[in-house]
């Protein structure tokens, strides 16, 4: 048994290393490259691993570690803030879907029980596949990621009524109880739903008030793994506890997440969890992968190619749909109904309580279990799809603004990008009373220059014509601030060579960016980190408790040589090898000069 068990740990974590990385570099991420190692170790793969059902049961445990991270992340006032697309778009998402898969199942001949109850589960969408994949792709806060975590959060609530229902499907006859055995049972509704009541303000009591204590406690230790074992605890309890009373795990751990967010130990819980967390996730997509049946689809491809496609066409047509109506753009809404069209984890759950119920057929409710497998399958390159097709397709159809006529003026400077270098250098010039004119790409960014008094055009300053009306040929410098690096050497390049007269000063990222722009033609150049890390280096050695004379002179000392040292390697740039060898040979010098300076100093103070 302990063999065994030694073997699945091993088999699950080399599929991982192997496949995950795989499918990362092929730009398909790690979701997919969970699923695909679960279909290779499971039993239609090489059949490494057979019990694939326990193993998901205890994987949904990283569905539920992933919402109380989330609620921890999330500030309750932005809950309240996303109130109207939770309520409003999540609400409407779940009914119209549900009403649509269940006319389709009776207009196919079903049993209206049988209508409803596969309504209900398909219309819910895969909570930990569509955060983590929005994750990925930094989408989570883009209005359609909003709108996404706002469905889902309603569908992981509307999971506790939906078993509540179920029941109430089952054919007459049929003994009925509760998941969970015990009490609950022979509670009538009214007292069930008041026990819900009591254990949710417990849990947001214990959050608010009882917890801080115990962290504080444990903290005091200063035993890491302690405080670990006690944020696995907090978790683990909330989900026994939310399971006693027949609520979804989840929803409990996101209340318990955002009743904590407040608390000045939420980042150590997030540390502390994070791991197992990625690790449990992982699980539940391996586990999702094993347990598709692929028997079924080489003895039907046609009826389970089809529901897959019904399934993901009918659930992203209403999500487009509805995003209309909650100020979602045609991109938004793309995105939007292709992230939650697929089938999602509580489906598992929910087709097995059903078919317990005998609500469904074994073979109708393995059936669904494989087209929502499948469809969770395909959302990952859906994502892809619309990434690298739709929205380039969407942004082309945009309506290109048109640069700004710039007006004529005598300002001796030039600014070309004005983000957060530029701003630096234009809040000091204009407090010195310099007038300056602003060439910016970021057409937001230039209506906040304008709000601050300050004169920005919305203008490449690549296009010469542009730079040009800006003033470049009265003018005395052009400052290039620009973020992207090549454009600040297209910038430089084309200016020496248009407008030979006009000093130029550069923003210069690294070393190798500095020689690049001195070689385009620029006159001076200051690398963007260079000055803000020699200050932190001299907090530091007055930290330690030098003198801030001593200091500031080695400062400048330093500031010297690594200027004439840069200058001196542009000779060589080119050759990586003599290169290093002079870059070793500036840091010894470095050195020696600073130790001179320590023994001048000490020989004055004898």
């Amino acid at each position: 048994m302990e063999n065994n068990f030694l073997f699945n740990v091993f088999v699950f974590l080399a599929a991982t290393c192997i496949v995950v990385p795989l499918a990362g570099s092929l730009r398909l991420g790690s979701v997919l490259g969970y699923l695909v190692a679960g279909v290779l170790i499971g039993p239609f793969g090489m059949s490494l691993i057979s019990n694939g059902e326990h193993i998901l049961r205890f994987a949904q445990f990283g569905v539920v570690m992933m919402l109380f991270i989330i609620g921890l992340e999330l500030d309750p006032f932005a809950l309240w803030r996303l109130r109207k697309s939770i309520l409003g778009l999540g609400g409407l998402q779940l009914v119209v879907t549900t009403l649509a898969f269940s006319a389709l199942g009776m207009a196919l001949g079903f049993d209206w029980h049988v209508s409803v109850a596969c309504g209900l589960t398909l219309s819910l969408s895969s909570t930990a596949l569509v955060l983590q994949l929005l994750q990925e792709k930094g989408l989570l806060h883009t209005a359609a990621g909003e709108a996404s975590f706002s469905v889902l959060l309603l569908q992981d609530m509307a999971v506790i009524p939906i078993l509540i229902i179920f029941p109430l499907l089952a054919p007459q006859g049929v003994a009925v109880s509760a998941q969970n055995p015990g009490f609950l049972t022979e509670l009538p509704a009214w007292a069930h739903a008041l026990m819900i009541a009591g254990v949710v303000a417990i849990i947001i009591f214990g959050g608010r008030y009882v917890s801080r204590h115990i962290l504080r406690y444990i903290a005091k230790t200063n035993l890491r793994e302690l405080f670990t074992a006690v944020s696995l605890a907090l978790v683990v309890g909330i989900t026994l506890l939310m399971n006693a009373v027949g609520v979804s795990p989840a929803l409990g751990a996101f209340l318990a997440g955002v009743v904590l967010a407040k608390s000045e130990y939420r980042h150590s819980l997030e540390t502390d969890i994070q791991p197992f967390k990625g690790l449990l996730l992982g699980l539940f997509f391996i586990s999702v992968g094993m347990g598709m049946n692929f028997g079924l689809l080489v003895h039907n491809p046609v009826y389970v190619l089809t529901a897959v496609v019904l399934l993901i066409v009918v659930k992203a047509v209403i999500l487009f749909i509805l995003g209309s109506f909650f100020s979602l753009n045609g991109s938004q809404r793309i995105l939007f109904g292709l992230a939650l069209a697929q089938g999602g984890e509580f489906a598992f759950v929910l087709l097995q309580f059903a078919s317990g119920l005998q609500i469904l057929h074994l073979d109708q409710a393995a059936f669904l279990t494989l087209v929502v497998a499948l469809s969770m399958a395909v959302t990952p390159f859906l994502m892809i799809f619309n990434e690298r097709y739709i929205v380039p397709r969407f942004m082309s159809k945009l309506p290109v603004r048109e640069y700004d006529r710039i007006q004529e003026s005598d300002n001796p400077v030039i600014i070309a990008g004005y983000g957060r270098f530029g701003q630096i250098i234009g809040r000091f010039l204009r407090a010195q009373g310099v007038g300056f004119t602003i060439l910016e790409k970021d057409p937001d960014q230039v209506e906040l220059v304008r709000r601050y008094g300050n004169r920005g055009y919305f203008g490449d300053a690549s296009r010469m014509d542009l730079l040009d009306s800006a003033g470049a040929r009265k003018a005395k410098l052009l400052i290039v601030a620009v973020d992207n690096a090549n454009e600040a050497l297209e910038i430089v390049r084309l200016t020496r060579e248009t407008f030979p007269g006009l000093t130029i000063f550069a923003r210069a990222r690294n070393r190798r960016h500095a020689y690049e722009l001195q070689k385009a033609g620029a006159d001076l150049f200051r690398r963007e980190l260079f000055d803000s890390s020699l200050w932190m280096g001299q907090e530091v050695m007055k930290f330690l408790g030098q003198s801030a004379e001593e200091t500031a002179n080695k400062a400048q000392r330093f500031m010297q040589h690594d200027e004439q040292t840069l200058k001196t390697s542009f000779e060589f740039f080119e050759n990586e090898p003599e290169l290093t060898e002079f870059a070793k040979q500036a840091t010894d010098e470095l050195e020696r000069i600073m130790q001179n300076d320590i023994n001048d100093i000490n020989e004055e103070k004898k």
